[in-house]
């Protein structure tokens, strides 16, 4: 259990991705051409939009990446419990079939259960 907090990481991680996803989907696709622009201003408009999409796709690209990481790590720590578990059992077990058998003590002058008659009707 060497990763405190994974899961508020991970949380963290996904509230970015749906962030960054919304503010891709806001700038929505590239413009038309404005056939009173000239062209240069028309290639200057889709190079902006082109800057800015790239500029969230590799946000995106890394807030994933670091998203992988603490799911790796949060995977790590769930085998090292299941490994810290199973050795338990094996120890609990290995007492279980070390430990010797107890000699039941027989009782001495045991007293019989008394027998009652069921009245007559």
């Amino acid at each position: 259990m060497s990763k405190i907090g994974v899961g508020k990481i991970i949380y963290e991680f996904s509230k970015k991705i749906q962030e960054i996803k919304s503010e891709l989907d806001e700038i929505g696709g590239p413009t038309s051409d404005m056939p009173e622009l000239i062209n240069s201003a028309n290639l200057l408009r889709s190079n902006e939009y082109l800057a800015k999409v790239s500029k969230k796709q590799s946000e995106l690209l890394s807030i994933y990446g670091q998203y992988s990481k603490a799911l790796e790590d949060m995977i790590t720590v769930i085998f090292d419990i299941q490994n810290d578990l199973k050795n338990i059992l094996r120890e609990q077990s290995d007492l279980i079939s070390n430990r010797k058998p107890k000699k039941h003590s027989i009782q001495k002058n045991k007293k019989k259960p008394i027998k009652r008659k069921s009245p007559k009707k």
